[in-house]
């Protein structure tokens, strides 16, 4: 198997059938299992995962999470940053447990390890500049259709009714005079 493509060939007992399923498959299913674990303000990923965010524009559920499949077992390492005020101990023990039973209940595999690493604490402060900054992102594509309404509005008044060409008024010149001094 290469090491890109990673997936694991789970046997059946009685069939001798595969069923490959991706580390990203089981990254997704622990991502979701985590985000919704109240104490958890966001997913810690590394500088790449911030990068295909943007790019892409779509949520990167499987941000943070490291798996390492070995046969019917699954190590899963989940990276957050809670809140601030939040019991930390219970945050992770409910990321464990909901992590670990999403994954055994979806994928079948045995998910022998869930380690969550707490990579920072967010303040509500950081937390309102975030939802600023996340709201100024949204505006933009609403500000476009806007401006265009707008553009429109102006040139349909602008336009003449009978469709012809606006005639361009003609160019004043005007002659400086110099002014010399003595």
């Amino acid at each position: 198997m290469s090491e890109e493509n990673k997936n694991v060939k789970k046997e059946e007992e009685n069939k001798g059938d595969n069923i490959q399923i991706s580390d990203d498959v089981v990254a997704v299913i622990s991502g979701m299992a985590a985000t919704e674990v109240q104490g958890v303000a966001e997913m810690a990923g590394g500088f790449a995962g911030g990068i295909s965010e943007v790019l892409s524009g779509k949520k990167n559920m499987a941000k943070g999470i490291k798996v390492e499949i070995n046969g019917n077992d699954v190590k899963i390492d989940v990276n957050i940053i809670v809140e601030y005020g939040a019991r930390i101990p219970d945050v992770a023990y409910e990321i464990q447990k909901r992590v670990k039973k999403s994954v055994e209940n979806m994928t079948g595999l045995n998910a022998t390890e869930v380690n969550v690493h707490i990579q920072g604490v967010q303040t509500a402060q950081e937390k309102k500049s975030k939802k600023k900054e996340d709201k100024k992102e949204e505006k933009p594509e609403e500000n476009k259709v806007e401006e265009k309404n707008v553009v429109n509005k102006i040139v349909n008044k602008v336009k003449p009714k009978d469709n012809s060409e606006v005639k361009k008024p003609a160019k004043k010149t005007t002659k400086k005079s110099k002014v010399t001094k003595k």
